[in-house]
């Protein structure tokens, strides 16, 4: 198991990649095939842990799963005839995969339970307990916290109001509305990521939005499918950012989700006079709008944000935080609290390693402030990744920068969402012994 990595400084990004296949979009892939009736076919789908997890969770619910390099077939349950499992299910890290789960779960008939690796256990399952109850599951937990004990019932119809714009939440309802095959109408604060709305739509089931509101009506089974996965605009960003940050650089990245709901940094990044031009756009199996990105060097400006774009860039907001330290100014997040019951408190990882590398910032209870330097040259040190797969990876991308090399700890981590993160930045440095492994 790698420990840490030291990364050396790059000279210059060239060239051309591919975008590693969409997470979320390879969660709801496996969980709907295995409600399907019939078999399905998902290719290019990301093999992380956290995907993984999912699959584990549906093999234990009664899905027939054969998992190959280029695809993983799954023989669905025809909606209602997942089995009660033997174990405990065990949702590793993935906080995608315990709620969106859950709300099956509460449409069963059978007692289960789900639980999660310590960090899982701390990440607040309320928001989704809440609604799930109101439909008629009843949900022991930890005081709100993993492991949570789901007496499946026959749900009923809610209008749920949420205060908080998430996409696993409402997922969690649309899921349970779905098993359970009744209406529901949810509203929320604001648009947050759709990938369960459209693919409803791709599987012909009942679901129109109006504004912020989501009415679904399921029209109950549906046959098996075949797809192929995006790829990752939150793992794409990266590159995205480095490319920016990094002097003499241009490079492609291919196959990326273009989808408004995930793709929205690249609104914010031109706001900051980033370089960015989206070629070949399409329309994907499966809904998803998906093209190439072309990324260049750029001098980057401040941006202050906040309100209804949060939800849009809660993941990426590590990474913007990065792109913030280089850019000319002063730059402020707002509004972004969520931060704090991530796979770590974000917002308190950041700010902890920003003061290891001197740079100027404030913290505040939903985000922060960043004076930005676009001359901005780091001493070498070491910092933290707290064991959350973004904040490494976003360490990673200060390399460019910096006077010799950086020190990453416990980036074991990045493998639960891009395990071939290492893979691809090789691929644009074309510099030999660029990566130590520790």
């Amino acid at each position: 198991m790698k420990n840490y990595v030291i990364i050396d400084k790059i000279k210059s990004l060239k060239g051309t990649i591919s975008a590693p296949p969409d997470k979320s979009i390879t969660h709801r892939s496996f969980i709907f095939a295995s409600l399907a009736n019939g078999t399905s076919k998902i290719k290019n789908y990301l093999d992380s842990e956290d995907c993984n997890s999912t699959l584990s969770c549906l093999s234990n619910l009664g899905a027939q799963i054969n998992k190959t390099k280029d695809y993983v077939e799954i023989k669905g349950v025809n909606l209602t005839n997942f089995k009660q499992p033997e174990t405990i299910l065990y949702a590793g890290n993935s906080g995608t995969t315990i709620r969106l789960l859950s709300g099956i779960l509460s449409a069963t008939n059978f007692i289960s339970i789900i639980t999660g690796d310590d960090s899982l256990k701390k990440r607040p399952m309320k928001r989704i307990i809440e609604p799930l109850t109101k439909m008629g599951a009843t949900i022991k937990s930890n005081n709100n916290f993993p492991p949570l004990e789901i007496h499946g019932n026959k749900l009923h119809p809610i209008n749920y109001k949420m205060n908080i714009a998430s996409a696993q939440v409402k997922s969690a309802i649309l899921f349970a509305a779905l098993v359970a095959n009744v209406p529901v109408e949810i509203e929320e604060p604001a648009k947050s990521r759709d990938h369960t709305e459209i693919f409803l739509k791709y599987l012909n089931q009942n679901i129109n939005i109006e504004n912020n509101k989501i009415l679904f009506s399921p029209k109950g089974s549906f046959q098996g499918f075949e797809m192929r996965v995006p790829g990752d605009f939150s793992s794409a960003a990266f590159f995205i950012a480095l490319t920016l940050i990094s002097k003499n650089s241009e490079i492609i990245i291919k196959n990326v989700n273009l989808n408004p709901t995930r793709a929205a940094l690249i609104d914010i990044l031109k706001e900051m006079n980033a370089n960015i031009k989206i070629l070949n756009q399409k329309i994907n199996v499966g809904g998803e709008p998906v093209g190439d990105i072309k990324i260049s060097s750029s001098e980057l400006k401040s941006i202050e944000i906040g309100g209804e774009i949060i939800p849009k860039i809660i993941d990426e907001i590590p990474l913007l935080s990065i792109i913030m330290a280089f850019a000319n100014g002063t730059s402020k997040i707002k509004d972004a609290k969520e931060l704090r019951v991530k796979e770590s408190d974000r917002i308190k990882s950041i700010v902890s390693n920003f003061k290891r590398l001197n740079i100027p910032i404030k913290e505040f209870e939903d985000g922060m402030e960043i004076k930005g330097r676009p001359n901005l040259i780091i001493e070498p040190t070491e910092v933290e990744s707290f064991y959350d797969h973004r904040i490494a990876m976003s360490m990673a991308i200060l390399a460019p920068r910096l006077k010799s090399n950086i020190k990453i700890n416990n980036i074991n981590c990045i493998n639960i969402s891009f395990p071939t993160f290492f893979e691809k930045f090789s691929e644009l440095v074309n510099q030999k012994n660029f990566f130590s492994f520790f």
